[in-house]
C-alpha cells in the first residue's frame, strides 16, 4: 500500500483515471483539476494516487500552488499515510470527505475547521419560479464584469484571492461555460458549468451582488447552467453548498439536487 507522487499529470491520468472515472461526482474536483493542468492553466500542480492491496488504485489528490491538497475518496488510513508522505511541506489546509480530511488534519497536527461544505447531485431538474429576464452566455465585452464578480465571490467565501480571477473570467467566457442571467437594467446573477469530464460537470461559482439578492436570479441563473451541462451530455451534475448558508443549500434541493456527501476544509494555519 503506497503512495505514488508525480507533477506530471499523463503520468498521473494513466494511473488513476480509469479510478476518477469509476465514480465522477465524488471525484469531481480532481476530475478538472487534471484537465486544467492538462491544458497548462496550473503550472506547478502535483498529483498522487494511492495503490491499496494488489496494486489496484485506490485513492488520488490533488494540489495546486498555494492551495490546500483536495483528496478524493480514499480509506482513512491512506489520508493518514499522505499526511507522513508530505510531512514537512508548507500546507495551509487540507480539502477532503469529512472522513477523510480529519483523518488527514488528526495525523498532521492542529487544525480548525474552515468550511463545512455538502456535494450535491442532480436527480431531476425542477423549475424556479419565474422572474424577469432572460439567460445568455457571457461575451467577451462581459469579462470586466465578470472578473469583478468572481473577486466578490473569493471574497465571500474566503478564497484565496490567487486564483487569477481575471484569467478565469476570460477562459470559461471563450469556452462559453459562464452564464448570465439578464434583466432590462442588465446582468443581475452568475452562473457556470464546468466542461463536461468522466460524464460529470460541475456546477459554480453561482454569484449575485447582494443589492439583488432575494429576488430569484440565482435560482434562474444556476438552472441555466444546469441546462447548458445537460445540453453538453452531462450524465450527472453536481455543486457544492457550504453549510453555513442554509439559503442556498435549501434552493438547491428545490431544484432538484440531493446529497451525496459532506466535506471538510481544514486549516493548519493555527
Amino acid at each position: 500500500m503506497t503512495w505514488h507522487l508525480t507533477d506530471d499529470v499523463e503520468a498521473f491520468r494513466t494511473a488513476a483515471h480509469p479510478f476518477l472515472a469509476a465514480d465522477p461526482a465524488r471525484n469531481t474536483v480532481l476530475l478538472t483539476l487534471a484537465q486544467g493542468a492538462r491544458d497548462g492553466h496550473w503550472p506547478g500542480a502535483r498529483f498522487g494516487w494511492w495503490t491499496g492491496p494488489g496494486q489496484a488504485v485506490a485513492g488520488a489528490y490533488a494540489q495546486t500552488p498555494g492551495m490546500p491538497p483536495v483528496l478524493g475518496p480514499m480509506p482513512p488510513g491512506a489520508a493518514k499515510e499522505l499526511a507522513g508522505v508530505l510531512r514537512g511541506e508548507p500546507l495551509v489546509g487540507v480539502n477532503g470527505t469529512t472522513v477523510t480530511a480529519r483523518a488527514f488534519g488528526d495525523a498532521w497536527g492542529p487544525y480548525r475547521v474552515d468550511r463545512e461544505e455538502r456535494l450535491f447531485r442532480l436527480a431531476a431538474l425542477a423549475e424556479p419560479a419565474p422572474v424577469p429576464g432572460r439567460a445568455r452566455l457571457a461575451a467577451e465585452a462581459d469579462v470586466p464584469l465578470v472578473t469583478e464578480w468572481l473577486k466578490a465571490f473569493l471574497d465571500e467565501v474566503a478564497l484565496p484571492p490567487g486564483l487569477a480571477a481575471d484569467g478565469v473570467a476570460a477562459r470559461r467566457t471563450a469556452a462559453g461555460q459562464l452564464v448570465l442571467w439578464e434583466t432590462d437594467e442588465g446582468p443581475v446573477s452568475l452562473s457556470a458549468a464546468s466542461g463536461v469530464l468522466a460524464g460529470q460537470s460541475r456546477i459554480g461559482p453561482v454569484y449575485t451582488p447582494p443589492a439583488r439578492r432575494g429576488r430569484g436570479y440565482a435560482a434562474v441563473a444556476t438552472v441555466a447552467a444546469t441546462r447548458l451541462a445537460l445540453e453538453w451530455g452531462a450524465e450527472q451534475v453536481v455543486l457544492f453548498t457550504d453549510l453555513a448558508n442554509p439559503t442556498s443549500n435549501a434552493l438547491y434541493q428545490r431544484l432538484g439536487y440531493r446529497p451525496v456527501q459532506d466535506h471538510l476544509v481544514l486549516d493548519f494555519t493555527v
